[in-house]
């Protein structure tokens, strides 16, 4: 065999560096496609991530909208006290019954929201069942209250007109189509405040030898709850009108939707 001698020599070409094929050369449409795979698979992830948010919001409507809970019931249960209420107060003429009773159905109030709020049992039925029932143990126990000439007659009044306003411009704007307002805290204090004041101005009425004493203490709860429950209703304006501002709106926006 002979030598190569240098006239013989094969020069092969080589492709410069950004010439050279990279890892995925050979793969030709293939690496194209599973580009679009991965993007497809993205978007179906974000498509079951969209699915389980409307599901879970729509459990959450729904949820809503339920009725028989168990804050509905203890609402339901404390007003079914109040004709035995008045059969203490006026058939027994047991005035420190009565007055325990109405204390206890006050002290009570906080359990309904604290369950609805703490165990997932919140409802559009209990957001009005409860203030509603709240206002008629008022005005069942003030007014029993009145007539047994068991507290000062002007703080009476002064509550009820309270109440009034509140419970019938709440009923108005329910009817118009509003979504309920939410009780605010102050209201809630003042409500609880108030649910205490009036059992111990009945229990001081009923000639015990601490009746005086417990006349002061009513009057210290009785002026915190007349205050706070004011400015709660005064609070209560500005929210009034944005939901009312909402459900005009809304009935607007179907009026223009073609059916």
């Amino acid at each position: 065999m002979r030598a190569v001698r240098p006239r013989d020599r094969i020069l092969i070409p080589v492709p410069a560096p950004e010439d050279r094929p990279g890892p995925d050369a050979g793969r030709g449409d293939a690496g194209a496609d599973g580009g679009a795979a991965d993007v497809g698979a993205a978007d179906v992830d974000a498509a079951v991530v969209d699915a389980a948010v409307v599901d879970a919001a729509d459990d959450a409507e729904a949820g809503l909208d339920r009725i028989l809970t168990v804050p509905n019931v203890i609402t339901l249960m404390r007003l079914l006290c109040l004709p035995l209420y008045w059969y203490l107060l006026f058939g027994a003429n047991n005035r420190v019954g009565a007055a325990v009773l109405l204390a206890v159905l006050g002290a009570t109030d906080w359990i309904d929201g604290y369950i609805a709020r703490n165990f997932n049992q919140v409802s559009n039925f209990g957001k009005s069942f409860d203030p509603t029932a709240d206002r008629l143990l008022f005005f069942v126990g003030i007014v029993g209250i009145m007539v047994a000439q068991a507290a000062p007659l002007g703080l009476c009044i002064v509550v009820l007109v309270r109440e009034v306003l509140v419970g019938g411009t709440t009923v108005i704007i329910t009817a118009m189509g509003s979504k309920p307002v939410a009780v605010t805290w102050y209201g809630k204090a003042g409500t609880f405040s108030l649910m205490f004041a009036f059992p111990i101005f009945l229990g001081a009425s009923a000639d015990l030898a601490i009746s005086p004493v417990l006349t002061v203490i009513a009057w210290g709860w009785a002026i915190p709850g007349v205050v706070l429950s004011y400015y709660a209703a005064f609070r209560y304006i500005p929210l009034w009108r944005v939901n009312l501002r909402e459900a005009r709106d809304r009935k607007a926006a179907e009026q223009a939707t073609p059916a």
